[in-house]
C-alpha cells in the first residue's frame, strides 16, 4: 500500500524517506465490498478516497430517480464526491464499488494539514486537480460535440481496460444510450 501511494505521489514531486512518512501518516486504509457505499447522498463526506484496487462509481440520482454515472475510478485514481468534501456539505452523488475495493482514505483536515506542512503536496494535489477538471471538460466537450458511436470510440481509446471491467449496462448509462445500442456500437 505504502509504496503504491509513494509510486503515484513521485510521478509528480520527489519525496525523501521522512518527507513521505509524514505523508502516509495522515492516510487511512479502508476495504470494501462489491456494492458497498463509500458515500450515500445525503450523508457527510467525510474522505478523499485513492483507490489502491477495485473498481468504484460516482453516481448522481435525480428527482425522478434516475441514475446518472458521473465517473468510474480504478487503480491510482482519485475520487469523491468533491464538492461536499471541500464544502462540507451532504453529498449530492453516491460512490458505490462495483468490485471488492481497497482504498486509501484522506480527511480534509489531514488534506490540509499536508498542503499547509508541505509545497510539494501543494504542487501534487493542485497538478492532480488540474487533470481531473481536463478529464471533466472532455467530458462534457464530447457529450456536447460527438454521437453515441464517437463517445463509446473515445471511451475505448482513452479507458480500453475499463470496458473489460463494467457491466454494460453502466456503461450504457454512462455514455447516455441504451444496452441495445451499446450491443450494436460494440458489434
Amino acid at each position: 500500500m505504502e509504496e503504491i501511494l509513494r509510486r503515484h505521489i513521485e510521478k509528480i514531486v520527489p519525496l525523501t524517506d521522512e518527507e513521505f512518512a509524514f505523508v502516509w501518516s495522515h492516510f487511512t486504509a479502508k476495504k470494501y465490498k462489491k456494492h458497498q457505499f463509500l458515500i450515500q447522498e445525503g450523508e457527510a463526506v467525510k474522505y478523499h478516497y485513492f483507490v489502491l484496487s477495485g473498481l468504484l462509481k460516482l453516481v448522481y440520482t435525480d428527482e425522478a430517480g434516475k441514475e446518472h454515472i458521473v465517473s468510474f475510478a480504478m487503480e491510482d485514481w482519485w475520487e469523491s464526491d468533491f464538492y461536499a468534501f471541500y464544502t462540507q456539505t451532504k453529498a449530492t452523488m453516491s460512490l458505490v464499488c462495483l468490485e471488492d475495493t481497497e482504498v486509501l482514505c484522506l480527511s480534509l483536515d489531514d488534506y490540509k494539514k499536508l498542503c499547509d506542512s508541505m509545497q510539494k503536496m501543494v504542487r501534487f494535489f493542485l497538478e492532480k486537480a488540474n487533470f481531473g477538471f481536463i478529464g471533466s471538460q472532455r467530458r462534457i466537450i464530447s457529450w456536447l460535440t460527438l454521437n453515441s458511436k464517437e463517445r463509446y470510440e473515445q471511451l475505448l481509446k482513452q479507458y480500453p481496460s475499463l470496458i473489460q471491467r463494467v457491466p454494460k449496462g453502466l456503461l450504457a448509462a454512462y455514455l447516455g444510450v441504451s444496452r441495445e445500442t451499446l450491443s450494436r456500437l460494440s458489434s
